[in-house]
């Protein structure tokens, strides 16, 4: 094998191996203490007859008691996080919100209750359903854990500031 093909299959390996370790940095703190996960599987719309069916993994930590992550893992080397309000999933299961990237919405389908996902970035958009119930059960954990109106007090707003401008 030539150098220049070995350096090259290892600037491949060291890059892999980089993006793994950012992606595994990035989501750390969605399994520390107070964290409240639920995997479960969601269905990609493509049409109005067909349908792929997508594992996600939902996560809320008191460290950013704002927000949930969804991460969808489509069968690429990465999985894909959308990270918004958690208010806003809240709300969309009992009504439908948001407007802009975030869309949410309940529905019935076949006697199902389920929770439709609009998203859309520049890269393109999905609409995703959702059983109901698991989400629901799910945030139901989340707010035992921080309370709607008590995000405040459990974050530290000098540590974010002070991420925000570099000092950690």
């Amino acid at each position: 094998m030539a150098a220049a093909d070995r350096n090259e299959r290892h600037d491949d390996y060291t890059t892999d191996l980089r993006a793994e370790q950012l992606a595994h940095d990035e989501h750390a703190h969605l399994d520390g203490p107070g964290c409240v996960q639920q995997e479960l599987s969601v269905e990609l719309v493509l049409s109005p007859e067909r349908s792929l069916p997508v594992p996600v993994l939902l996560a809320y930590c008191p460290q950013d008691p704002f927000a949930v992550h969804v991460t969808f893992h489509l069968g690429q080397d990465s999985p894909v996080t959308w990270v918004f309000a958690r208010e806003l999933l809240v709300e969309g299961v009992f009504r439908a919100c948001g407007t802009g990237d975030v869309r949410i919405w309940p529905t019935r389908a076949d006697g199902r209750s389920l929770i439709c996902l609009a998203l859309s970035s520049p890269a393109g958009e999905a609409l995703l359903e959702a059983p109901a119930a698991p989400i629901a059960a799910w945030l139901e954990q989340t707010l035992r854990v921080v309370p709607t109106g008590t995000e405040s007090a459990v974050m530290d707003l000098d540590a974010e500031i002070a991420a925000l401008l570099g000092g950690e």
